[in-house]
C-alpha cells in the first residue's frame, strides 16, 4: 500500500483528483467505482470544474457506486442516487444508463439486486479505479466490522456509530434507514486500482488500523493490504497515529524525486 500524507483535506481531494484524471486520460471508457458521504465531495467538485473547463469528458465512462440505502427511491433526497445526481452526475456528461447504484426499493428483491449488480460489474469488464472513503470504525462501503473479507454485494445492517455519523444528512423527524446494499470487500478488492481518501483526527485510529494493523474483519479496510495497487491519501490529522509516519513521508519524497507519484 502506498501512503501519501498531505497537509489538509483540500490536498487529499486534489491528489485524489489527480489519480482519477490520470485514469480517465489513459482510458476514455474507464469504469469507476464511486463513494458517497462527506469525503468525496471536494473530489467531485474538482471533477465538475475540470469538465466545465473542457478538460474532461465522461461520455464513455461507466460508474458503479459502492452502496445505496434499502427502501429509498432514487429521487428520495437522502438516497445516494440523489446525492450523486446533485454532486456529480447531473453536472457532467455521463450517460444516465452508465451510472449505476444498487437501488432496491422492495426488500423482497434484495438477493436479485445484489446478484445483478455483481453481474453488471463483471459485464463492464471490472472496475478500473475504485474511490473509497473510510469510516471511523474502519468500514469501507458499508462493510462494517466483522464483515467477511470474502464478501460480495449484499444487504448490511449499519452500525450505531455509522448511523450517528450519517445522521447529519437527515432532517429532524426524517426516517434514517438502518440497512443498505453495499459492494462486498472482495468486490472492492477486485478493482484494478484503489484510492482511499481520509481526513481529520476522527479517522486517525481507522487509518492506523488500515495501514499498520493486522488484516482483520475487526477493521475491514485492513483488507486493502492484500491489494497490489492501493494508494491511501490522508491528511496530517488522519495520519497522526501512524507509527511509521516519517517512513511513509520519506518514501513519498523519493517517489516525487523519481517522478513516480501522481
Amino acid at each position: 500500500m502506498d501512503v501519501l500524507i498531505v497537509d489538509d483535506a483540500e490536498s487529499v481531494a486534489s491528489r485524489g483528483f489527480a489519480f482519477t484524471r490520470r485514469c480517465l486520460d489513459q482510458k476514455s471508457d474507464a469504469v469507476l467505482g464511486l463513494a458517497t458521504g462527506g469525503t468525496p465531495l471536494a473530489l467531485y467538485a474538482l471533477l465538475v470544474a475540470a469538465y466545465d473547463r473542457g478538460e474532461l469528458t465522461f461520455d464513455k465512462v461507466r460508474s458503479f457506486n459502492l452502496d445505496e440505502y434499502l427502501g429509498l427511491s432514487p429521487d428520495h433526497p437522502q438516497s445516494y442516487s440523489a446525492y450523486m445526481q446533485r454532486e456529480l452526475f447531473g453536472r457532467i456528461d455521463i450517460q444516465s444508463r452508465n451510472a449505476q447504484l444498487p437501488v432496491c426499493e422492495d426488500p423482497e428483491d434484495v438477493d436479485e439486486v445484489c446478484f445483478d449488480y455483481e453481474k453488471q460489474i463483471i459485464g463492464a469488464g471490472g472496475i478500473d479505479l475504485q474511490i473509497l472513503g473510510l469510516g471511523e470504525n474502519g468500514h469501507i462501503g458499508f462493510n462494517e466490522p466483522a464483515s467477511s473479507l470474502a464478501s460480495r454485494t449484499r444487504l448490511k445492517t449499519l452500525a450505531r456509530g455509522t448511523l450517528e455519523a450519517n445522521a447529519r444528512f437527515f432532517h429532524a423527524g426524517e426516517t434514517q434507514p438502518v440497512t443498505a446494499i453495499t459492494m462486498g470487500i472482495q468486490t472492492i478488492l477486485d478493482a484494478r486500482e484503489i484510492v482511499l481518501m481520509a481526513s481529520g483526527a476522527n479517522k486517525a485510529a481507522a487509518v492506523a488500523g488500515m495501514i499498520e494493523g493486522p488484516v482483520s474483519a475487526f477493521c475491514p479496510a485492513s483488507a486493502l493490504q492484500l491489494h497490489p495497487s492501493v494508494t491511501a491519501i490522508v491528511d496530517q490529522d488522519a495520519a497522526s497515529q501512524l507509527k511509521l509516519k516519517g517512513f511513509y513521508e520519506w518514501i513519498a519524497l523519493q517517489n516525487d524525486r523519481l517522478g513516480r507519484s501522481v
